[in-house]
Parts: C-alpha cells; sequence; structure tokens
C-alpha cells in the first residue's frame, strides 16, 4: 500500500508541472480543438510506455553507464523540441474556431506529436527510472512493475485530457485565438527553452 501511496503522489506531483508535454498539449488544443488535443494526450500516455518498458526490463542500466548512448537520446529530445518550437514561433496562419479548413491536425499526427514529444523527453525517463528505483521493490513481479507503469500512463492520460479540454473549450479558445500568433509565439520560445535547457540535464 505504501508503495501505491508513493507511486500516486510521485506520479501526480511529475505530471503536474508544467514542461513540454503541457505546452504541446496546450497548443494542439486550442489551435485544432478537443479531438486533436485528446489524441496528443494519448500519445502522451503511450510515450511513457516507452520509458516504462526498457526501464522495467533493465535497459536504463545501459543507458545510465553509457555516456555516449545518453547523448544520442537526449539529442533527439532537444531537437525535436527546438523543431516544434521553431515551428510554432514562425507560425503566421490564423485560425479561428469556424475556420475549420485551415485548423487541421490529423488524430494520428496529434497522437504522434505527444508521442514523440514524451518519449525523446530524457526528464521523463528519468523520473520513470526514480519512481522504480525508489519506491517500487525488486522482488514485485513483472506484471506488477508493469501495472505500475500503466498507472503513471493513466495519470498523463488523465491530467492532459483534462488540459485539452480546458484550452479547447469554445469561450477559452475564441479568447487564446484573438490572441493566437502571440501565444504561438510564447509556447514556441518555451518548447525551445525547454530543448535547450536539456544540454544541461546530466546523468551525474
Amino acid at each position: 500500500m505504501n508503495e501505491i501511496i508513493a507511486v500516486a503522489v510521485i506520479t501526480t506531483l511529475a505530471v503536474i508541472s508544467p514542461g513540454p508535454d503541457f505546452a504541446a498539449v496546450t497548443r494542439n488544443s486550442y489551435l485544432y480543438g478537443t479531438r486533436t488535443g485528446l489524441f496528443s494526450a494519448l500519445g502522451i500516455a503511450f510515450g511513457v510506455q516507452v520509458h516504462v518498458i526498457y526501464t522495467v526490463f533493465g535497459v536504463t542500466l545501459l543507458i545510465m553507464q553509457s555516456p555516449l548512448l545518453f547523448t544520442v537520446i537526449k539529442s533527439f529530445g532537444i531537437i525535436y523540441l527546438v523543431w516544434l518550437g521553431f515551428k510554432s514561433f514562425t507560425n503566421k496562419t490564423r485560425i479561428s474556431v469556424n475556420n475549420t479548413e485551415s485548423a487541421v491536425l490529423s488524430a494520428v499526427g496529434a497522437f504522434r506529436n505527444g508521442f514523440f514529444v514524451n518519449a525523446l523527453n530524457p526528464k521523463t525517463m528519468f523520473f520513470v527510472v526514480s519512481v522504480y528505483t525508489q519506491v517500487i521493490s525488486s522482488h514485485n513481479s513483472l506484471l506488477m512493475n508493469f501495472s505500475y507503469g500503466l498507472f503513471i500512463s493513466f495519470v498523463h492520460l488523465l491530467w492532459f485530457s483534462l488540459i485539452a479540454l480546458f484550452f479547447s473549450n469554445p469561450v477559452i479558445r475564441n479568447k487564446i485565438l484573438n490572441h493566437q500568433l502571440l501565444m504561438d509565439k510564447v509556447i514556441g520560445v518555451l518548447l525551445m527553452l525547454l530543448g535547450i535547457s536539456l544540454v544541461f540535464f546530466t546523468i551525474n
């Protein structure tokens, strides 16, 4: 029971703290609407499972002991976040709630966006690692360990679905879209800074 409480508290605190996931879901929601925001949230939840799978099977030990491998993973994450941020910052296309032709991002595209933002984020990797190494017993069964991973994904899905519903609400969305290009630039800068900050994120 103590393990469950610890995982629940740590996961909740980690998920609600602003980061790349929050920025990506927020932007996709106010630009493209509820459906796109929810698929982005689903992609994030599945991205978490990438970290859970290699953690459970011990691949993380290899990453922790191989600076080169960690640098490669971190570099992909940095490049992807900076690229997303640059696209948002330089966007010049105005979108309105009633203009659905210019406001299209497929479900697959939204899912892929959320998935890679999370899966390529080394900070998520270390969050998952910290959960498993600090509060989960090595005597747990494989099923139990994966159950914790599913719980972590569920919390991500729940929180970011709420974020998607909030920012895609017509009233809030209209207010945001009135200043869309400014919001795009703010989120673009945020994503680029989050990406660049990973340069200083080490395994020590």
